[in-house]
């Protein structure tokens, strides 16, 4: 049986045609493996399938931006410091450097690293069965792996 992270390591490795021990949960998916917007679709219809979840598009900006108001989060598409720092919060697995002022909104995406599928994978597990989940855990393992 595999965990959440092997198969979500191996769905990212399958997707990006990348040698599985590339896909680290540091590691970024455009910067370090290459990846493109495209890849994104792919890597999170296989997730859902995967997991039998929903990963809502623009979900981490979603909840990034809470009860921000439009200027408080980003101006012209470019996040403010508010804005950053919530993003910030929200993706505590992406290394503190590379969340720098002039970030756009359409360039979250270069953030993701593999621990940020991770994490969503885990919080929609988590919702769906109320199982607590983390990224060290191995309580639960989908049926489908």
């Amino acid at each position: 049986m595999s965990t959440t992270f092997e198969k979500i390591q191996e769905i990212v490795s399958e997707a990006l045609y990348c040698d599985i021990e590339q896909v680290k949960r540091d590691a970024n998916l455009m910067n370090d493996l290459g990846a493109e917007s495209i890849d994104f679709l792919d890597i999170v219809f296989r997730l859902e399938k995967t997991f039998a979840i929903k990963l809502p598009k623009g979900d981490i900006e979603t909840k990034a931006r809470g009860d921000l108001a439009e200027g408080e989060f980003e101006v012209h598409g470019v996040l403010q410091e508010k804005g950053l720092a919530r993003l910030k919060s929200m993706m505590p697995e992406v290394p503190e450097d590379r969340f720098k002022a002039g970030l756009k909104v359409k360039e979250i995406a270069s953030l993701f690293t593999v621990a940020t599928f991770e994490r969503m994978v885990l919080e929609r597990l988590n919702q769906a069965t109320g199982v607590l989940q983390t990224p060290s855990s191995e309580a639960f393992t989908p049926a489908t792996v």
